[in-house]
């Protein structure tokens, strides 16, 4: 039996954090030893949150009682993993299309770093959830109360302050 921890790294841009992304890492952090929840930056993506924003959001909200670290991280997320001795990667996914993406990325990650990938389908409670919906609802002004069933209370809160940072940046407040 190996003498160091099993570790895995569950990367995203968690923008915001949702109640989805909590299921999988609760589920992660039941299979391995460590989780190591790893913030990235897209540049395809236009982010509501700073990466320290989503730190502390994550921070926030992840389980309590067991080992998972929440880090930002810029280029390959294989290198990231390899500096945390990640022995594999943990991705959620929703619909068949995400498999279709997730399955070539981690055939990828496989041949360029040996890392394997542990897709975990979503909760069916989780399985419409999606941190693009949530962000176009803040930019475009909907009724935030209705997100309730998608994030935690403290992230409802903060998509709340941005909201009213947008419209006021909106209306030259």
């Amino acid at each position: 039996m190996d003498n160091f921890p099993r570790t895995a790294v569950y990367p995203g841009s968690f923008d915001p954090p949702t109640k989805g992304h909590l299921d999988v890492l609760k589920r992660a952090a039941g299979l391995f030893d460590r989780v190591v929840v790893g913030i990235g930056r897209n540049p395809e993506k236009d982010s509501l949150f700073t990466a320290e924003e989503r730190i502390g959001l994550m921070k926030t909200v992840r389980p309590e009682g067991s080992d998972i670290v929440v880090e930002s991280y810029e280029g390959l997320t294989v290198d990231f993993a390899k500096k945390h001795q990640a022995v594999a990667l943990i991705r959620g996914f929703r619909t068949m299309s995400d498999v279709e993406s997730e399955c070539r990325l981690a055939i990828a990650n496989r041949t360029v770093a040996d890392l394997e990938t542990v897709l975990m389908v979503a909760a069916p409670e989780h399985a419409f959830t999606s941190s693009r919906l949530i962000r176009e609802v803040v930019g475009l002004g909907g009724e935030l109360e209705r997100l309730r069933a998608f994030v935690p209370d403290v992230v409802l809160e903060s998509l709340s302050e941005k909201q009213r940072e947008l419209q006021q940046r909106m209306h030259g407040s």
